[in-house]
């Protein structure tokens, strides 16, 4: 489970969390998201509700489990899964994200394309079909329904029914702050990877009851009136316990709704940007004085807790899942070079299969890159054409994420890493900070982007210091992609800079050609999926597909 634990470290899960959620959630959760997504419990999990909130703990632990789709795919293991149509590998949360959002742009590379919906996904030729986009569009619909059932039940109707002490409701304020958040995160990535959704809140029917479809511009409002709403009911920024969303995180989720808002709404919001990023900046986060410590095994417990605002937990151990960073981590083990042993992994990894496209390679390109920490580039041996996708030894790879604390201690399981996935932290904020100024924002000033700007590169050993003049959005793109590369932003940025669709900005095996064709304008929005129009009659398709 979620473990809060008295040093305020969420690192650890246990099933029991899932076994809870599933069996309360089975017993209530119908059709609230999709019909198609029901969860069955097995019969020897099976708790009736108010029996399990006899227990005034379950409040905290159910809550754990609205957390835990983030992370978990299942009860048993990393191969199980809880929702009926949706597979464990193509449906983890961080994983799916990072595909949608990395490997269908100019960073990754995949040589597994007999893995279901990859090879569409990288040769940017997907359809409403595609595996990967159901399993976000269900696993983002559940984290809506699980929010919702715990909002179900601890209203103060219930509360009073149960005779809940008043220790508890005063903690179950900020319970439902939190779960309130984590639908709105949901809705987030939906309104930015697909456009629209059902809506559906804790005050809709459970049961023979189709979400009516949202709009961007319906979406974009219900997350950015439900953040402010909940804002004085979230924790502090920091003075939650880890992993666990405070006010800082609601900041984060409001200014990349502004910072987007003119692909989103067609109306720029850079000052409300810029308003948001100050807060988070004020809240007391700092940047980790080693980058590369981000994207460690110990990065729940050194100083790059600092820096994380929010993160996706794993653990090597209790929380064994195929999410992004075992992904990551396994797949930079080189072909040629068998390297996981220095990457807290088994010496062979997935031998080479994960790689970076040239484009990506040639912004690391010679001078002050060369002594830069963000540059994990391991080029010997390789060339950075990939004229063959399934060819492992063509094309670079990097060394990003380890399953290595550090101190240098090896995670606890050579497979499934312990690191967490930094979903939000501190230099994305300094980034779009600089962008919104640029961008004609108003409550920052070009002077004090610079400053933000080289501090990520001082901490990342980069001699080459910038200048107002180097302030451009040509160098804003590409500054973002060395600092933030596989974080789950590039495809974002791409659009929002008009260089993803179109041929504006080509890169390899864009539009499935080599060295990169244009794509179609409406490939800015993925495709509903077909299982979803299929379980909800209200959802229609997007333009083009």
């Amino acid at each position: 489970m979620l473990n809060f634990n008295s040093v305020g470290k969420m690192k650890k899960y246990n099933n029991r969390i899932f076994t809870v959620l599933l069996t309360f959630i089975g017993l209530t959760f119908i059709s609230s998201c999709t019909d198609d997504l029901n969860i069955t419990p097995e019969d020897d999990q099976t708790v009736l509700s108010e029996e399990l909130f006899k227990d005034e703990s379950a409040y905290k632990e159910v809550l754990a489990g609205v957390y835990a789709n983030l992370s978990l795919t299942g009860v048993d293991g990393a191969g199980s899964s809880n929702i009926q149509g949706l597979d464990a590998g193509t449906s983890q949360y961080g994983r799916v994200l990072v595909y949608l959002q990395t490997l269908s742009a100019d960073q990754m590379i995949w040589s597994y394309e007999n893995d279901p919906g990859v090879r569409e996904i990288q040769r940017n030729i997907w359809t409403a079909g595609n595996p990967l986009l159901y399993g976000m569009f269900g696993r983002a619909s559940v984290s809506v329904g699980f929010a919702n059932n715990f909002l179900r039940e601890t209203t103060d109707e219930k509360l009073d029914a149960r005779n809940v002490s008043a220790s508890v409701r005063s903690d179950i304020v900020t319970y439902r702050a939190e779960a309130r958040l984590l639908r709105a995160l949901a809705y987030y990535h939906l309104m930015d990877l697909f456009g629209k959704a059902g809506l559906v809140t804790e005050n809709d029917p459970v049961t023979n009851f189709n979400p009516p479809q949202a709009e961007r511009a319906q979406l974009f409002e219900f997350i950015e009136t439900e953040l402010k709403a909940i804002e004085n009911d979230l924790a502090a920024p920091m003075a939650n316990e880890y992993g666990r969303a405070d006010k800082g995180v609601a900041w984060m989720i409001l200014a990349k709704l502004y910072l987007n808002a003119e692909v989103y709404l067609g109306t720029d919001r850079y000052t409300d940007c810029i308003e948001y990023c100050n807060k988070i900046i004020g809240g007391g986060y700092s940047l980790a004085p080693n980058y590369l410590d981000l994207f460690k095994a110990d990065n729940n417990v050194s100083a790059a807790t600092n820096e994380i605002i929010f993160p996706l937990i794993s653990d090597g151990l209790s929380t064994q899942n195929f999410g992004p960073t075992t992904v990551m981590v396994n797949g930079a083990v080189g072909s040629l070079e068998k390297n996981g042993v220095s990457l807290g992994v088994g010496e062979g990894g997935w031998g080479g299969a994960l790689r970076v496209r040239k484009q990506f390679a040639d912004l690391f390109n010679g001078g002050a890159f060369l002594t830069d920490t963000r540059n994990t580039l391991i080029t010997q041996d390789r060339s950075d054409i990939i004229t063959d996708i399934s060819d492992r030894d063509e094309g670079f790879i990097i060394a990003k994420y380890s399953n290595v604390s550090s101190t240098g201690t090896p995670g606890v399981d050579q497979t499934f890493v312990d690191t967490d996935f930094p979903l939000f932290r501190l230099a994305d904020v300094y980034l779009m900070y600089a962008e919104s100024v640029l961008k004609g924002g108003s409550g920052g000033t070009i002077g004090q982007a610079v400053t933000y700007i080289n501090a990520l590169r001082t901490r990342a050993n980069n001699p080459q210091e910038i200048t107002v003049t180097d302030l451009t959005e040509d160098f804003i793109l590409d500054e973002r992609a060395r600092e933030l590369h596989w974080e789950a932003h590039r495809r974002q940025d791409l659009i929002r800079f008009n260089k993803f669709t179109g041929g504006n900005y080509n890169w390899a095996w864009k539009g499935n050609a080599s060295n990169g064709i244009s794509i179609p304008a409406h490939f800015n929005l993925y495709p509903i999926p077909s299982n979803s129009m299929a379980s909800n009659p209200n959802l229609t398709p997007n333009p083009g597909y």
